[in-house]
């Protein structure tokens, strides 16, 4: 069993590479979702050494997990009442200008606490609407390759975005550490020993490149998504009435 995982685990990966191939809006709203995963995990792993390195309050640190989990636990059960009165377009792209947002906070104010806390919860808000929109645009476009391919890939078009999600930790927990070394932050170093040089690497990595990448993100959605709930109404009603008519031909 230990030796087929690996396997299955590929044969899976093969199978969703596959199914985002042939649905331009799978591979679409993916390729944003991964760029905005790897952001946001790099930048969490990223937050110990700030607290650590830069702010030097490495006991204060807490609270950005306390910040994430108290904003996740108020804005989840609200995201349905929210999506009623706001398109999940907006709530996507209005969410990558909110994270924008904090990263020009961070980049200018890392040495502020009372910025630094700021900054997280605008990082931290939109989370919720950006994930809920991603995992139901994709679930959206099951209809949609049905409807432009005549296949229905459920279970591997649902496979997606988990996937997308390994990818995305491994590349970030990657990055972050050898960033980490590269800025001369392991744990035994006294932040007294580091050099303004060390600081700008460590900025560019946790704020600068994320930035881009949210702004990347933004832009592959803003531009090459058009998968709303509306357009994914339309789909569900012709292939509504072409399943009729298939049954209908049968008889």
């Amino acid at each position: 069993r230990s030796t087929l995982f690996p396997y299955t685990t590929l044969f899976r990966s093969a199978l969703a590479f596959q199914a985002i191939a042939r649905n331009d809006q799978l591979l679409w709203v993916s390729l944003s979702y991964v760029l905005y995963s790897i952001a946001n995990v790099a930048t969490t792993g990223f937050m110990i050494y700030l607290f650590k390195f830069v702010l030097r309050l490495p006991d204060t640190y807490s609270v950005v997990g306390i910040i994430a989990f108290v904003i996740g636990l108020a804005v989840t059960p609200l995201y349905p009442m929210i999506n009623r009165r706001v398109p999940r377009r907006y709530l996507y792209l209005g969410g990558m200008v909110l994270m924008a947002i904090a990263y020009v906070l961070f980049i200018f104010f890392s040495a502020n606490l009372i910025v630094v806390f700021v900054a997280l919860v605008f990082f931290y808000l939109p989370a919720t609407c950006i994930q809920m929109t991603a995992i139901l645009t994709i679930t959206d476009s099951v209809e949609y390759g049905q409807w432009k391919t005549g296949k229905r890939n459920e279970a591997v078009t649902l496979s997606v975005r988990p996937m997308l999600d390994k990818i995305a930790g491994a590349l970030s927990n990657s990055i972050v550490g050898f960033v980490a070394i590269a800025a001369a932050m392991t744990n035994d170093v006294d932040p007294d020993l580091l050099t303004t040089a060390n600081i700008e690497t460590f900025k560019t990595a946790a704020f600068y490149a994320p930035l881009a990448v949210i702004v990347l993100s933004f832009f592959v959605f803003a531009r090459k998504v058009n998968l709303t709930e509306k357009k994914h109404g339309e789909i569900v009603s012709e292939l509504e009435k072409s399943m009729a008519r298939s049954e209908l031909g049968e008889d």
